[in-house]
């Protein structure tokens, strides 16, 4: 199972418990760990981006930037889209991303969560709860909201949410295969009937 997530401080978080604070990294790096998720052990590959991607206007996203984000969206199963509500900029960037997401993969419905970051700092917030539940349920997500830096257990969690809706798509994906697959047997055994009855009519 692939998931993108952008923000290391949450990768991490997610994968070790240990609360490593925010860098800049300059390259995308990929995380490999297994979970255990409702009881079944899940192996995921999680694509952990660059954040300076997701802050460019749909515009100026061309050329190197607009290849790699769209390799990003293409390679991933769902989607964790995190602002922080202390910057109304970052708030303002995940509608953008998320029709990204959508065009990239050319539907509608990827399981995809919104996650409100820094919730322990309301001294700085500018971006209220209610507008990222607003926000979340306009775009069709889970949202939560919570800190990385003081609790593993609700990273956890929104990581969860996320892997279980994948999980429904894939097990919805795979019912249609058998469903496609069991009309192709049925019409190919009407077609071989069809043509015994032809032949003994002969």
């Amino acid at each position: 199972m692939r998931a993108s997530l952008s923000w290391s401080a949450l990768c991490v978080r997610f994968i070790t418990k240990r609360f490593i604070g925010e860098y800049d990294h300059k390259k995308e790096v990929t995380y490999g760990c297994r979970k255990v998720v409702d009881k079944e052990a899940i192996d995921l590959e999680i694509l952990d981006t660059v954040n300076k991607f997701f802050s460019y206007p749909l515009w100026e996203c061309v050329g190197p930037a607009a290849n790699s984000l769209e390799s990003s969206i293409k390679w991933g199963d769902g989607f964790l889209i995190m602002y922080s509500v202390t910057d109304r900029s970052s708030f303002e960037s995940v509608s953008r991303l998320k029709r990204l997401i959508d065009h990239g993969k050319q539907t509608l419905g990827i399981p995809t969560v919104i996650v409100a970051n820094k919730c322990d700092i309301e001294n700085g917030r500018v971006v209220r709860t209610e507008e990222g539940q607003a926000l979340a349920a306009d775009l069709r997500c889970s949202f939560f909201e919570l800190s990385v830096a003081e609790s593993a257990v609700a990273v956890e969690t929104a990581v969860w949410q996320l892997i279980r809706e994948v999980r429904v798509e894939f097990n919805k994906h795979l019912l249609a295969m058998d469903k496609r697959s069991r009309m192709l047997q049925m019409r190919h055994a009407l077609k071989n009937k069809l043509t015994r009855s032809k032949t003994m009519q002969w």
